[in-house]
């Protein structure tokens, strides 16, 4: 039954789905469920440091429940998206109905969406990969599955990697410097991969030119069949996703630094290099993201086993709380410096 806990990850769609049923005020039950209610449950339950036991470990590895929960997503999210597209296109909402779906939405395609696309992008089968791709769509993020795989797990915690925040760097000047610079790495690193195999830059291969097509056509799409306000809705929803996604990027290796070594190269990046946090709630619903150190160690581990290390620099509330506190630049640096590492701080 205790397997049975990430369950619990579907009460932010369903939060979601109750909102557009009900409308009113209820459209705001997302985000306040997801910023409110859970950074106060957070501060309510202990953390739990414990880790699976190797036996432990290879028994939950072996169930499909695991990853079907995560597949289970996918039909949430366009679901979702769909469902209100079509009461947006047959309800006339008012203008803060209009703006709670939007971000309500966007809530869903930030945890629901891009969080367990980031799970099933380092997972090794075509199948799990494609729906990982899938649902970075509805967010316009689709570059995200190469920038992370072949960039920020070579240069996290470094100056070269964009998702990086820097110290002293708030979490807005933030947006701005990790979006355009992951999206601009993301084709340097396809122009790098097709350079390699010798590949034109209109081939079939190249990921990044069918991402682009993917997404202006899934906006056109909608424009077409439920015009402006869906257009409105569906590009604003997506933005929202982005600005959740980065805000996580900010607050999982806020002014960590890996050192270089004599010959200028960066050492290999540790449990230290990434903030741990072991708060239940935040680690449910977010399927052990929370458990960051131990997933740069090696990206390729499922969420279900992921470990906590003693080594790693601790954030003192959850993910979702923390997101919180960097939307509040001077709380966030009184509370977070001075648990960076003086030898680790990004000048």
């Amino acid at each position: 039954m205790k397997d049975l806990k990430y369950l619990a990850a579907f009460s932010i769609p369903l939060t979601a789905y109750i909102g557009l049923f009900l409308k009113g005020y209820w459209v705001w039950a997302t985000p306040i469920f997801a910023f409110v209610c859970i950074p106060i449950l957070e501060l309510i339950f202990t953390v739990d440091t414990i880790n699976l036991k190797p036996d432990e470990a290879d028994s939950k590895l072996k169930q499909r429940l695991f990853d079907w929960l995560l597949y289970l997503n996918l039909p949430l999210v366009f679901g979702l998206v769909i469902y209100s597209l079509i009461t947006i296109s047959k309800t006339p909402l008012e203008t803060y109905e209009f703006i709670g779906l939007i971000v309500s939405v966007g809530v869903v395609l930030a945890v629901n969406g891009i969080n367990v696309a980031h799970e099933l992008g380092h997972r090794q089968t075509t199948n799990e990969r494609f729906i990982g791709k899938a649902l970075l769509l509805p967010s316009f993020y689709m570059h995200f599955y190469i920038e992370h795989n072949f960039g920020h797990h070579l240069h996290a915690a470094t100056p070269e990697d964009p998702a990086t925040a820097r110290y002293n760097q708030s979490v807005y000047a933030f947006w701005f410097t990790s979006t355009f610079r992951q999206y601009f790495c993301a084709w340097k690193i396809q122009n790098k991969l097709l350079k390699n195999t010798n590949t034109s830059f209109f081939s079939v291969k190249n990921d990044m030119l069918w991402y682009v097509l993917f997404q202006i056509s899934y906006l056109l799409i909608i424009a077409i069949l439920f015009g402006r306000d869906g257009f409105l809705f569906t590009l604003f929803a997506g933005l929202v996703g982005i600005v959740l996604l980065e805000t996580v990027n900010y607050i999982e290796h806020y002014g960590l630094l890996r050192l270089q070594t004599k010959s200028g190269r960066y050492e290999r990046v540790q449990e230290m290099h990434s903030w741990n946090s072991n708060h239940v709630i935040g680690r449910i619903i977010l399927y052990e993201l929370t458990r960051h150190s131990d997933h740069h160690f090696k990206s390729s581990k499922k969420y279900q086993v992921l470990d906590c290390h003693e080594q790693s620099p601790q954030m003192p509330y959850g993910y979702p709380t923390s997101m919180v506190l960097a939307m509040i630049p001077p709380l966030w640096f009184s509370i977070m410096n001075k648990r960076v590492p003086k030898t680790m701080i990004i000048n």
